[in-house]
């Protein structure tokens, strides 16, 4: 991932996109040729030294049964929006602007597992559920589902587990515009209000360097 330094996010920014992640996706490199899955994971810190993304798939799912040549990857994905030229200030000034993107992104390398466990797809169902249903008046639970339901359930998926061994991660939120511009962005993505404006509108206050100045 090229990651020029302006847009280099610090640990816990890393952290935070993965303990709230969403889907991302699964890419690995076969004897098939490039294969990739969209599933929802779970970040686990407390496996080896980085870490872990945990996860299921469908077993009629080909891609677990494909042997992975070198490194999994998981492409973990932030929010993302369109940036306009007209947000500019500087525009007004000279006109040497252009329309940009900004993102969170992160690649997540490591070694794939496949679990054909029932306890442990089981554990990972809750852990991800739980998380999900949180906000919820009426969370629903794995043990709602009648056991032999879940039974079948179980025996349709496999576990999927990537062991981190390293991260690349890029927060690209405009860090390397003036503040006037920041500012300019920060109000065009609150007054658009298309999906994931506000997200990113708050990720480029957090990252401004002026944003502890007066």
């Amino acid at each position: 991932m090229y990651v020029p330094k302006p847009f280099t996010p610090d640990e816990a920014d890393v952290r935070a996109l993965l303990t709230h992640l969403g889907a991302a996706d699964l890419v690995t490199m076969t004897p098939q040729g490039l294969l990739a899955t969209l599933l929802p994971f779970e970040y686990d810190p407390d496996t080896g030294e980085h870490g872990a993304l945990i996860g299921h798939m469908a077993r009629a799912n080909g891609h677990w049964r494909e042997p992975v040549q070198g490194e999994a990857m998981v492409i973990v994905h932030g929010p993302q929006a369109y940036v306009s030229p007209t947000w500019y200030a500087t525009k007004a000034e000279h006109h040497r602007v252009v329309p940009t993107w900004n993102y969170v992104r992160a690649h997540v390398y490591g070694r794939l597992a496949v679990h054909d466990d029932p306890a442990w797809i089981v554990a990972q169902m809750r852990r991800l559920t739980d998380r999900h249903e949180a906000g919820s008046a009426e969370p629903w639970s794995v043990d709602q589902a009648p056991a032999k339901f879940l039974e079948g359930q179980l025996r349709a998926v496999v576990g999927v587990e990537l062991v981190i061994s390293r991260i690349e991660a890029k927060a690209k939120l405009s860090q390397n515009q003036p503040r006037q511009n920041v500012e300019g962005v920060i109000a065009g993505l609150e007054a658009r209000g298309r999906s994931d404006d506000a997200a990113v509108a708050a990720a480029v206050r957090a990252h401004s360097r002026y944003a502890d100045t007066p």
